[in-house]
């Protein structure tokens, strides 16, 4: 909402103050000799202000959306895991080609969401759908610049991406093994011509971890820990592994118990001593091996469908839900930081949480 305030000076000269009120964003004012002058400023400067093309500072004005993003690439980035680095030049790259020409102070919300929509409508380079996640993924690094930008660099008062909603994401994806199938694929693992292929999946669906976490373990720690992969660090005397280096870059212990830390200690057995690595590669003992090949065969000989090696992961935490685990048990051992990422296996555990309940009124209600 505008108001306009008239005043006289003591020489007799009349001006028009205006300030513009919207909820949620700072008070813009400016002063005019001219009444008409006045109202025309208020109602653009409103108008912009509700479609998000206001900026107050003037640094929005004198730099393009490109070079936000260059000086984002040159300065962030290189701070960043090389997998994220990667993925986010990317996604930067495409809003540089779409919006790159235009001034800050002209980059609206309307114009982040006609490259969403685009974005939604193509399909990727195997021909198929653009997933809600990788608009999101697409979405989150500009908005991550953007960010910057208004907190940091003052180039901006607010940040557009603020008011485009993210594609709505689908339900996430729960297929984990039966006892029929988890019992087909550990004999297919077996004997698989690939020794590193049963106790690899042994460990997924004995600890949740993801195929990085598994591959990137060590038997010590090593003097040059790698930056660009997961990683981590087996203690057989205590029977636990410690990830130094996870997907969202924080330390975590791993329980190594029963079946798991019997395959762990056979390995042990016939460890290479030209490398650390649990799983080293066949061509350089210092990368963990590519398990992609055993895999698919070994899913093949057990005749099991739509299974990936992540859905063991999958797997392993709907066991802990079927056997009573509580949604915040699930996601600290899976290493979630929010409870939202493991709610997918809430109606497993519904017997746990009815068990609870019941316990709950038994003792209040006797």
């Amino acid at each position: 909402m505008a108001t306009i305030e008239k005043r006289e000076t003591q020489d007799g000269k009349t001006s028009y103050r205006v300030k513009v009120r919207l909820k949620g964003y700072p008070v813009q004012s400016e002063t005019f000799t001219r009444l008409t002058d006045a109202k025309k400023w208020a109602q653009q400067t409103e108008a912009a202000i509700r479609e998000g093309r206001h900026f107050k500072t003037a640094e929005a004005k004198r730099h393009t959306l490109g070079e936000l993003i260059d000086r984002y690439m040159r300065d962030v980035l290189p701070t960043e895991r090389p997998k994220e680095q990667k993925k986010k030049t990317t996604n930067l790259n495409r809003w540089k080609d779409e919006l790159g020409h235009a001034l800050l102070a002209d980059i609206t919300p309307a114009a982040i969401v006609s490259v969403r929509d685009k974005l939604s409508s193509e399909t990727t380079p195997r021909g198929k759908p653009r997933g809600a996640a990788t608009v999101t993924s697409y979405m989150n690094a500009l908005g991550a610049a953007l960010t910057l930008a208004v907190n940091e660099w003052g180039w901006l008062d607010d940040s557009p991406m603020r008011k485009v909603k993210r594609p709505s994401a689908p339900r996430g994806r729960v297929r984990y093994l039966s006892d029929e199938e988890r019992a087909a694929l550990l004999a297919a693992c077996r004997e698989s011509s690939n020794a590193a292929l049963y106790p690899a999946v042994v460990l997924a669906l004995s600890t949740g971890m993801r195929q990085g976490e598994i591959l990137g373990l060590y038997w010590r720690e090593p003097k040059i820990p790698p930056l660009h992969r997961a990683w981590g660090v087996v203690d057989m005397a205590a029977a636990k592994i410690t990830l130094h280096l996870t997907k969202n870059g924080e330390r975590r212990v791993v329980p190594l118990v029963g079946h798991a830390l019997d395959c762990v200690r056979e390995l042990a057995k016939v460890r290479r001593l030209d490398t650390d690595l649990l799983f080293p590669g066949k061509s350089d003992p210092n990368e963990p091996i590519d398990l992609r090949q055993p895999w698919e065969v070994a899913i093949e000989r057990a005749e099991i469908h739509d299974f990936r090696f992540h859905d063991l992961r999958h797997s392993a935490a709907s066991y802990l839900a079927m056997n009573g685990a509580s949604l915040a048990e699930i996601a600290e051992t899976l290493g979630h930081k929010t409870l939202q990422m493991v709610k997918r296996y809430a109606h497993l555990s519904d017997a746990h949480v009815s068990s609870v309940v019941e316990r709950m009124n038994s003792k209040i209600f006797g």
